[in-house]
């Protein structure tokens, strides 16, 4: 694994240049939302590289304290080795608390809870890119651990505040790549819960794995690639209409999710998170053609209903009722973490909002001058 360039991973240098400093931060302010919640991400990231390069000067406290952030808790998850045992336990996340001497905003979150992404060489990182793939990684202890700890924080806020119930700010989810995916089943798994709390997501470069990814690999004219869609849609109604009990469970599902709007930001040339931008559209443009075939492109998948037919319920997290989609026409590093902590008239922003039901979705554009 080769040694990360302390100059990537320096704040000064790469910090964004538009907030200047605590005071300066409008935490109503989307594109200052945006670039905090990159930058602590970006801080998961230098932390788990500051251990693991023994550095005598740590680099990631710039990344959250610029901001009014201390770290209250490390996320750890333990390397093992079939010969020696646990080897060593890496960084993978980290809850981020506003200082109580930085300065007061209602908007301004409680804790902020990062998940970083795959970090090139680590063997663990791909095969949970792995699980990403095959569904499998709920299972994990790098969701089931985070789970289990914004259980506690929600819990622990209850009680030290009754009124925090209804704040449903108090508590950010943010990750990059495979920590956007970890950030999007921690926050499904928070909406199932009795009484859930909505808590503001923001997921940079998620990924998406699907039939439309596929799909986007092999290339296809537009008028091709809307063939194949259309068909597969045809296919699916039909399935749903079958498999009536998987049907009706993903419906009872999609209401309990639907409140909860996660920021996807996603580049529309990254073919790693570009499913959801064809998930989104395609569910659209199906919708305004057919409401009954929308509704259903949005809540079934053909290989959920594959595992329904052998007895085992599943259900893909890539499957969202609602969401704001954040594109990105930057022109550098489509995947890059880098590019979220940017102004967005660097970025060219395209905004759209989906909602659920979809027969009822309402849905607005706005794009950012580049």
């Amino acid at each position: 694994m080769g040694k990360v360039s302390d100059t990537d991973d320096s704040f000064d240098d790469n910090r964004p240049k538009h907030i200047t400093g605590v005071n300066k931060i409008d935490w109503a302010n989307e594109e200052h939302r945006r670039c905090i919640a990159a930058c602590l991400v970006k801080g998961v990231y230098v932390h788990e590289n500051d251990r693991a390069e023994r550095r005598a000067v740590k680099l990631a406290p710039a990344w959250w304290e610029s901001f009014g952030f201390h770290l209250k808790k490390e996320l750890r998850e333990p390397i093992y080795s079939a010969i020696v045992g646990v080897v060593f336990d890496t960084i993978y996340g980290a809850i981020f608390e506003y200082s109580p001497s930085a300065p007061g905003d209602r908007c301004a979150p409680r804790y902020v809870v990062a998940f970083r992404g795959t970090k090139p060489g680590s063997i663990r990182d791909y095969y949970l890119d792995l699980k990403i793939v095959i569904n499998k990684l709920e299972k994990r202890t790098r969701v089931q651990q985070p789970c289990r700890l914004v259980d506690q924080l929600i819990t622990a806020m209850r009680k030290e505040d009754q009124a925090s119930q209804g704040q449903d700010s108090c508590i950010w989810l943010a990750g990059h790549s495979l920590g956007a995916a970890v950030a999007l089943v921690v926050g499904r798994y928070v909406m199932v819960q009795e009484k859930p709390p909505n808590l503001p997501t923001f997921l940079f470069n998620p990924p998406h794995v699907s039939f439309i990814t596929s799909i986007n690999l092999l290339k296809l004219d537009p008028v091709a690639k809307e063939s194949v869609h259309r068909v597969g849609n045809i296919l699916r109604e039909g399935a749903a209409k079958v498999l009536r009990s998987h049907r009706e469970r993903m419906d009872n599902l999609f209401q309990r999710l639907s409140p909860w709007v996660p920021n996807l930001y996603v580049h529309e040339k990254d073919p790693i998170c570009q499913g959801f931008i064809d998930y989104f559209e395609q569910r659209q443009k199906f919708m305004e053609a057919s409401p009954g075939v929308g509704t259903t492109f949005a809540a079934f998948s053909r290989r959920d209903a594959f595992w329904h037919l052998i007895g085992k319920d599943k259900d893909r997290p890539q499957l969202l009722p609602s969401a704001v989609l954040w594109k990105s026409r930057f022109e550098h590093d489509n995947h890059g973490l880098q590019q979220w902590w940017k102004q967005d008239s660097e970025l060219g922003l395209e905004v759209q909002h989906y909602s659920y039901p979809v027969p009822e979705a309402q849905t607005a554009s706005t794009s950012v001058p580049a």
